[in-house]
């Protein structure tokens, strides 16, 4: 064995036989102490035995078991490296106010070989450099490892294959599925719910919701789809639109957590991040293409005839949104990917497929709303100037009851989307756990308040309900 000690690092080689891999632990107790061991783990002298260590790791026997014959050939040697100070290691998507590295950076590897999908996972003990911080409510811990390719290939902190095992104020043991270099991010939830309890509730209201926000979604749909007659007009079916990209956001928002539990198939969670944004930029859109109808047909071209109208509403509402995802994609796929959201009790992690980079968040989503708000209220704001007028030309007209009925509508679609939106944006401070609950009921409730506008409250759609699907004296004659 050979070894190189420092300061600041720390270095080990040994020789092994790959093809029947011993159990193998390296233990790095201080700069003058390392040790590693094959097989049984040797007692450690009475002077450092009861030190908790700076790291370890824990190959088990099963290591190269996956590899191939020329592969495990190859694996005659283990390399271990331990960085007390983690300066070779600067991501430069990390938010410094938001995740701080609390431990050294031990790394091990086998013949330069890439191990992953293990059996058995590979076990990493950490000492924890800032213990003061005593993991308070709005903190929680992630097992990282550095992936070489993050970042434009400028390295970066990935939780992948990884998760928490055990933690104490001193040290946090950690669990993975690959060989790599291996740390302790702590991340800082100033935004998140203040206790796990809160978290997990907050979790069963936006699932809860989404089901029946998905359920009110299908029954507005299928309204709108079997009778004719309430399709007739564009404000119908631009609302069409707009329940199929909400009903798909609710759905594949469902799915995501379930398949967030597949760390290994990068592939997926990327796709399933990519579509829930996708949707979510739909179902914006479409929210804008209602108040962007409005404008058109009661301010810019009064009772003048649009060619293809829904034609082109259709490549905005669902082209827009496509072209940003893709140039989100394009700029570097690990914009989306696994990102862990803490614990929510002792064994289950919040871990979703959603967007990883910060910017990418704010750009893609967080501009991206206010622009369609911002739009939305300035176009309400002009149509009503707009009815106003005409209120005053013909006081009775009949056209200015239906347009300001329609108006209501479209307005309680966006004073909601508005409102949702707006309680995430200043959830913080004193008003932090009040906002999130307002935020996750509303949120997820947002199928149900679109089917009680669209469907319950107004008189044509009940009359179509009465005359086909009522029997009894509460049906009513289709001449009716």
């Amino acid at each position: 064995m050979a070894t190189i000690l420092a300061q600041s690092l720390a270095l080990a080689v040994k020789k092994v036989d790959g093809t029947a891999f011993p159990q193998t632990t390296f233990t790095m107790i201080d700069s003058s102490d390392l040790q590693i061991d094959s097989g049984r783990r040797r007692r450690r002298n009475t002077e450092t035995r009861f030190l908790s260590p700076q790291g370890s790791v824990l190959l088990p026997a099963s290591l190269t078991k996956n590899l191939t014959t020329q592969e495990q050939q190859m694996a005659s040697r283990v390399q271990f490296n331990f960085y007390q100070k983690s300066t070779l290691f600067q991501d430069k998507a990390l938010n410094p106010n938001k995740s701080m590295l609390i431990s050294g950076v031990l790394s091990a590897s086998v013949a330069n070989l890439s191990i992953s999908n293990l059996t058995d996972n590979i076990v990493i003990t950490l000492r924890n450099t800032k213990s003061s911080m005593s993991y308070t409510e709005n903190y929680t811990l992630s097992c990282v490892f550095w992936d070489f390719y993050l970042n434009g290939g400028a390295g970066g902190w990935s939780p992948e294959g990884c998760k928490v095992m055990n933690r104490t104020a001193n040290e946090t043991v950690c669990s993975c599925n690959h060989l790599t270099g291996f740390g302790v991010l702590l991340n800082i939830f100033q935004e998140g719910p203040p206790n796990p309890l809160q978290a997990l509730i907050l979790s069963y209201i936006t699932y809860i919701g989404c089901g029946i926000s998905a359920i009110f979604l299908s029954i507005t749909l299928l309204t709108y789809l079997s009778f004719e007659k309430l399709r007739k007009d564009t404000p119908s079916k631009i609302l069409i639109h707009l329940c199929l990209a909400l009903l798909m956001l609710n759905l594949v928002f469902l799915l995501d957590s379930w398949l967030a539990l597949y760390a290994n198939a990068k592939g997926l969670c990327i796709s399933t991040a990519f579509f829930l944004h996708y949707f979510l930029l739909a179902s914006f859109t479409w929210m804008a293409l209602e108040a962007v109808h409005m404008y058109i047909v009661f301010v810019k071209v009064f009772n003048t005839y649009v060619s293809r109208f829904m034609v082109k509403l259709g490549f905005a509402g669902w082209g827009i949104p496509l072209v940003v995802v893709i140039i989100v994609i394009a700029t570097d796929k690990n914009n989306y990917g696994l990102v862990s959201y803490g614990k929510v009790d002792n064994e289950y992690t919040n871990d979703f497929c959603w967007l990883k980079s910060e910017i990418a968040f704010y750009v893609a989503v967080v501009v991206y709303f206010c622009v369609v708000f911002l739009m939305n209220l300035t176009m309400f704001i002009v149509v009503m100037v707009q009815l106003c007028r005409i209120k005053r030309q013909n006081p009775h007209s009949v056209q200015y009851r239906s347009s300001l009925q329609q108006l209501r509508s479209v307005a309680g679609l966006t004073v909601l989307l508005g409102l949702t939106w707006g309680f995430a944006f200043f959830a913080w401070g004193v008003l932090n756990l009040p906002f999130m609950y307002l935020f996750a009921i509303f949120n997820s409730l947002q199928g149900f308040f679109i089917f009680v506008l669209h469907c319950a409250v107004k008189e044509n759609v009940r009359r179509q309900w009465r005359t086909y699907l009522c029997c009894g004296k509460f049906r009513l004659p289709e001449n009716s």
